[in-house]
């Protein structure tokens, strides 16, 4: 790999022991993908994945700490992946036993580290760090060294910035060292599109049912998706962006995706069109048959699959502002003509620290809370990792957390009856 004099000098310690071995650990794995240089880290933040102080994560505390230790803080202030408890959220005795003394009884010490590190503020713990509240919003063209597959697809496809899916600690370490490897969905060549996707449904597709086709169809490569923009329009406004949310989810969880683009809506394929097709790239048609296989190809793997749903979580991405306005009309709605006042599943709605504080300015909150719905900012799948909690009969309508955990997926308009009403019409 080529080096900067600067990069040079770093490698060979001009700025400390430690500081040379992040930026050789960023260098390793630039070559492990055959980069050829190191281009600045160019975003204001940055966003890491690993949130939660799980015990058994002995090895990630002990080089925190000696990045702590050696005085080392980020070059960019980062938020991170959503918090793994919040007491709110329906547990059990022995499920908190285990949630406290056995999985995250590190949390309090980890976040310690994370703020002398870098944290944007006590409250940047979200998936969607995106989110206009939460304020780490990259630009066009920025380079990022995001982790949070959610978070990178969304990063690179709606706002048009350039990041790769690192993973945890690669993550920080591109952020400490100020540089990144140059290759994949950093290079012009890496973000054509090797498959063309064509929506010809006779209606709006569930947004994470069309992601989960797309994802599990191309796995890692680049969609450009023809057709969606009929249902979207072609301005990127709060429901659009909400919609491309969990999409891409979905599309980064079922399969590998860390780029799509949709015709005549996202930034790129809007300035340069199907120029950013491929030659030779493979067609996928979507149709109402397609949908239904891949919704009927999901296995149920509860123990009784005819089990009364205990707990439902909405919100995995984290919900937008407009989410939890919509969502709180729906369920009004929906429990007003069941002639219910609440909701007869337990129900959790989750998002950013940030939202829930705009949110709980709104007439919308008193309302929410009405209805039985708790507000939450806790990762859903972190919960659902407790093994007490995994054996639960849980439903959700994010396709991300049905691949992640034993949650059952359902579409919004079943996940609606079920909370409202009781039971699947």
């Amino acid at each position: 790999m080529f080096l900067t004099d600067e990069q040079q000098q770093i490698l060979n310690g001009s700025r400390g022991e430690v500081m040379a071995k992040v930026l050789e650990t960023v260098i390793r794995y630039g070559e492990l993908f055959g980069a050829t240089r190191l281009v600045p880290v160019t975003s204001r933040y940055n966003h890491l994945v690993t949130s939660f102080g799980l015990k058994m994560m002995t090895p990630v505390f002990d080089l925190m700490q000696k990045l702590v230790d050696a005085g080392i803080t980020s070059g960019q202030q980062f938020s991170v992946d959503p918090r793994p408890l919040d007491k709110n959220v329906p547990a059990n005795f022995l499920q908190k036993l285990i949630f406290n003394k056995f999985m995250y009884s590190k949390q309090d010490f980890y976040e310690g580290q994370l703020k002398a590190l870098g944290l944007m503020n006590d409250n940047a713990f979200t998936c969607a760090c995106y989110l206009d509240e939460v304020g780490n919003k990259p630009k066009m063209g920025e380079v990022l060294s995001f982790a949070e597959s959610s978070a990178v697809v969304y990063a690179n496809s709606v706002l048009g910035a350039r990041c790769n899916r690192n993973s945890g600690i690669i993550d920080i370490m591109g952020s400490i060292a100020g540089f990144v490897p140059e290759f994949g969905l950093l290079t012009d060549e890496g973000r054509k599109a090797t498959f063309v996707v064509e929506i010809k449904t006779t209606k709006k597709p569930e947004a994470q049912l069309l992601g989960s086709a797309i994802g599990m169809r191309v796995m890692e490569a680049v969609p450009y998706i023809k057709g969606l923009d009929q249902w979207l329009g072609d301005t990127l406004d709060d429901d659009a962006c909400a919609y491309l949310k969990d999409f891409g989810a979905a599309t980064a969880s079922n399969g590998a995706v860390g780029l799509y683009h949709v015709e005549n809506l996202t930034p790129e394929a809007k300035a340069e069109g199907e120029g950013l097709i491929a030659e030779g790239a493979t067609v996928y048609v979507i149709d109402d048959a397609e949908l239904q296989r891949v919704y009927d190809s999901y296995p149920v793997i509860w123990k009784n699959p005819d089990a009364t749903p205990k707990l439902c979580f909405m919100g995995c991405p984290h919900m937008s502002l407009a989410q939890l306005v919509s969502w709180t009309e729906r369920v009004e709605k929906a429990l007003a003509e069941a002639g219910n006042k609440k909701v007869v599943i337990p129900t959790v709605f989750t998002s950013a620290p940030a939202v829930i504080a705009a949110f709980e300015k709104t007439p919308y909150a008193a309302r929410l809370a009405k209805t039985g719905v708790i507000l939450s900012y806790i990762c859903p799948l972190m919960y659902m990792n407790n093994p007490l909690c995994g054996k639960m009969p849980v439903i959700t309508s994010s396709n991300k957390l049905r691949t992640y955990t034993t949650a059952r997926y359902y579409t919004d308009d079943e996940i609606l009856v079920q909370i409202t009403k009781g039971g699947k019409q």
